[in-house]
């Protein structure tokens, strides 16, 4: 049993600072570089996918809180790049 524990927290902090740099760094990004802000939402959805398949592989209640949290960050800069986007034409 302690095998499946370790495969656990080796999967949760294998994915846990690079969610959380990505999430940041994203933030970041997208505050201070509109013109970049699709490029930079597809990465963001693609590491949340990366994030999925590790929780696929070993699911627990952290890596599920960490990414509902990345998933809404991901979801309000969305919503703001849709309602309020630079390049809007009428």
């Amino acid at each position: 049993m302690k095998v499946r524990q370790t495969r656990d927290v080796d999967m949760l902090s294998a994915l846990s600072l690079p969610l959380l740099f990505a999430f940041l760094g994203g933030s970041w990004a997208y505050l201070n570089r509109p013109e970049r802000r699709p490029a930079l939402l597809l990465t963001l959805i693609l590491f949340h996918l990366l994030g999925a398949y590790g929780y696929r592989q070993e699911p627990r209640p952290e890596l599920l809180i960490l990414l509902f949290l990345l998933a809404t960050g991901i979801f309000a800069m969305l919503l703001h790049t849709l309602l309020h986007g630079h390049n809007r034409t009428a």
